[in-house]
């Protein structure tokens, strides 16, 4: 067998699925986790979701049977919602920029994403905190592509000098031509989705074989209880264009949503049915998923905090989901609060992840965010994708037979036998190893007391693949094609710094 290099950075994937019988991790009782769901739909009955006053959404409302109030309040009926439960899509599958493979998202698979949205990064150079730029978007996607462990990219962080419909368009483009894996995708102006879509579909080779396979999710924003119009501008053109979305909030529990876990529980839950009731409006059966990040204020200083009730509130969504059948995404794993990259930030990030393993989300699309979401850090993302493997190595779980049980070579050897010259232990030695990179059980001089530090080992299997990695090129035909659909949106075209 040929012996791989001791720098060789790279692994055979491993599939998302969830294998083996063990079960994930029901923080609630049954009993509780329908009494959330309960007092959720209580919540849309008497209480309402508030919309912006946008004639074609409170019609659909109205005609539904939702009590909807002149100023956009709409108040659901149960029967409404647990009818969109049941017909909206379970799964879906996104396929990278060739079109030849997908990632299936339900609540079956966990797939691992850089993201989301910071506006700063660490500069390579001088380590100093700066605003991102587009060609910080194109690095950390570029480096996201030549890791085997991360499944698709999320846009890891925004233009800030271009903060406009365009540069969001900019955004869009950037990771597509950076990356040949599957998008996530979010913006804040309807234009934005639109030129995303145009660009999307040109990728796809036209509208129609864009619905067959979709080349992006996109994600919806909204506020605790409350869709703004361009938040129900994205959902409907996105559900129209065959793409599918996810939608959730981000609640702050004691400021925008009630302090406790089972609260702010409710307030998620919420909003996300909102949208998926809005989906299935649209066109029933498509694809919704929810996605609402359950955080707390931290009573003491004001600022989001309180890890073990977040952590806590990530596996008990998870648990109100399965109930439901529905996926949810996480907005945990892979994201540190603290501001740099040193010991708190790796033991942090590595608690977050590790929780993954009992709440198993569908998609976890915030790895490789410090500072609490607001910088960027490719050294994060390379540590993000050595503990993804050690969560998919938990994920297969145990192989248990007669061979892996191992009776007829032990009866060979008896007691105190030595297995090392054994074909047995050939056969398996790698099955159920995590290979880790940066941990014991790496190479030989990674695991020496003298050797390189944690953090300059991450930093030079980082320079190697700023060094030597290219995701495949965007052919000249498709290029041209995105170019004029930058222009005529009135973004810079790839040529100008978009493309790798």
């Amino acid at each position: 067998m040929r012996r791989r290099s001791r720098r060789a950075i790279r692994a055979a994937p491993e599939a998302a699925t969830h294998y083996g019988d063990t079960p994930p991790y029901d923080p609630l009782s049954s009993v509780e986790a329908q009494r959330v769901v309960d007092a959720t739909l209580q919540l849309m009955r008497e209480t309402g979701i508030q919309f912006d006053p946008d004639p074609r959404i409170l019609d659909l409302f109205s005609e539904a049977g939702c009590d909807v109030s002149r100023e956009g309040r709409v108040k659901f009926a149960p029967e409404l919602v647990r009818s969109a439960i049941d017909s909206v899509a379970k799964s879906v599958r996104i396929w990278n920029r060739p079109g030849d493979t997908s990632i299936e998202i339900s609540n079956q698979h966990t797939w691992f994403m850089p993201g989301m949205t910071a506006v700063n990064v660490f500069d390579l150079e001088t380590g100093e905190r700066r605003n991102s730029t587009r060609k910080d978007l194109a690095t950390i996607t570029r480096v996201a592509d030549a890791l085997p462990g991360i499944d698709g990219v999320c846009l890891p962080c925004k233009i800030v000098e271009h903060s406009t419909p365009q540069g969001e368009i900019e955004e869009f483009a950037t990771m597509a031509a950076n990356t040949t894996k599957p998008l996530e995708y979010l913006c804040e102006s309807d234009v934005a989705l639109e030129a995303a879509i145009e660009l999307a579909a040109a990728v796809r080779g036209g509208a129609e074989r864009l619905v067959e396979k979709p080349y992006f999710l996109h994600s919806v924003t909204p506020l605790p209880l409350y869709y703004a119009r361009a938040h129900t501008d994205q959902l409907v053109r996105a559900v129209e264009a065959g793409v599918p979305v996810g939608t959730g909030t981000f609640t702050i529990g004691g400021a925008s949503t009630p302090i406790t876990i089972a609260g702010s529980l409710v307030h998620g839950l919420a909003t996300d049915l909102a949208g998926i009731v809005l989906s299935q409006l649209v066109r029933r059966g498509c694809f919704c998923m929810g996605s609402s990040d359950i955080v707390f204020m931290d009573p003491a200083t004001a600022l989001l905090g309180a890890l073990p009730q977040t952590l806590l509130a990530e596996l008990a969504q998870r648990q109100v989901g399965r109930l439901l059948g529905l996926p949810f995404s996480s907005g945990n794993g892979g994201k540190a609060r603290c501001r740099g990259f040193g010991q708190e930030t790796i033991s942090e990030v590595s608690l977050t992840l590790l929780n993954t393993y009992y709440s198993r989300p569908a998609t976890c699309d915030y790895l490789g965010l410090v500072d609490d979401g607001m910088t960027y850090s490719l050294r994060m993302l390379l540590l993000c994708h050595d503990l993804v493997g050690l969560l998919r190595s938990l994920w297969r779980g145990v192989h248990v037979d007669d061979d892996t049980l191992a009776l007829e070579v032990t009866a060979a050897l008896g007691p105190r036998g030595n297995y090392l010259a054994e074909r047995h232990s050939a056969d398996h030695c790698r099955s159920e190893r995590w290979a880790s990179r940066y941990f014991h059980g790496g190479s030989k001089s990674q695991a020496a007391a003298d050797g390189p530090e944690l953090l300059d080992r991450i930093d030079a299997d980082l320079r190697e693949i700023l060094r030597s990695h290219q995701p495949p090129s965007l052919s000249e035909p498709l290029r041209r094609a995105l170019d004029e659909i930058l222009l005529r949106f009135g973004a810079d075209p790839l040529a100008d710094g978009g493309g790798h």
